[in-house]
């Protein structure tokens, strides 16, 4: 039977988690597309008005540049999680409707930007900084995002809400998955709160101990989760003869 989304409560959850992030000096948002079902995520500090993107899409990018002109902020990165197969990020966009922007993107995922970033690295926005942890598996270039506090991180693909994403193409491998999710994301703070490139049933934020406890994929040992993601047969993505070449290119399309 299909779930039925209580969308007061999901309201409730976003209007907490971007008043927790105010008492601390942060402006967050979670935006949504609904044709490639993706999350971008807004953070700024307060009080530099300095901001970063994290996986913007070309079709909402007029949307985004507004939001982040209206609230009075200077977007200094728009940073991709990976290079993406079911939509054309709004990187290669966002750097002409907000000159300053630079595109991040990792130095193992081949694809152009501004800025390349590995393991470790961080991106730095007034107080706050974003940690980033590879995390392949999805792909070789996955980045996880991680706030200065570990109160939030930003997983991409590689950790959905009770679930994970796809291994069977642009390098997938689900031992390598299974091992960057365990060793890089819910090592984490059980309190912390991680939110997914994607979601398809109305779910907006998860938790580490959430995940932990609740996820059916990631809660079996190995040898049973790479038996699991073998035998998906999921529909190749729709738009991955346009959207990896774009994103190769940071979204700008000849």
């Amino acid at each position: 039977m299909q779930s039925v989304i209580n969308t007061s409560v999901l309201g409730g959850v976003r209007r907490y988690c971007a008043m927790a992030a105010a008492g601390k000096g942060l402006i967050f948002r979670q935006l949504f597309e609904p044709i490639s079902c993706t999350y971008t995520y807004l953070l700024a500090d307060e009080a530099s008005k300095e901001a970063v993107l994290i996986d913007p899409v070309l079709e909402t990018a007029n949307r985004d540049s507004k939001l982040i002109k209206d609230l009075g902020l200077n977007m200094i990165y728009a940073a991709n999680t990976h290079c993406h197969a079911d939509h054309i990020t709004g990187t290669g966009a966002l750097k002409k409707l907000l000159p300053g922007c630079k595109s991040v993107i990792a130095k193992k995922s081949g694809a152009h930007a501004d800025l390349h970033i590995q393991e470790g690295d961080v991106l730095k926005f007034g107080n706050f900084f974003l940690e980033a942890r590879s995390t392949p598996g999805h792909t070789d270039g996955c980045l996880t995002y991680v706030l200065n506090d570990k109160s939030m991180a930003f997983t991409g693909d590689a950790l959905l809400i009770r679930g994970c994403g796809r291994t069977d193409f642009q390098q997938g491998s689900p031992n390598t998955l299974y091992h960057s999710v365990h060793t890089k994301i819910l090592s984490l703070p059980d309190s912390c709160f991680l939110y997914p490139g994607h979601d398809y049933t109305g779910q907006t934020v998860t938790t580490v101990a959430e995940e932990k406890r609740l996820n059916p994929r990631l809660t079996k040992d190995e040898a049973e989760f790479v038996k699991i993601m073998n035998n998906l047969n999921l529909p190749r993505p729709a738009q991955i003869d346009v959207a990896v070449p774009a994103n190769l290119k940071c979204g700008i399309q000849d």
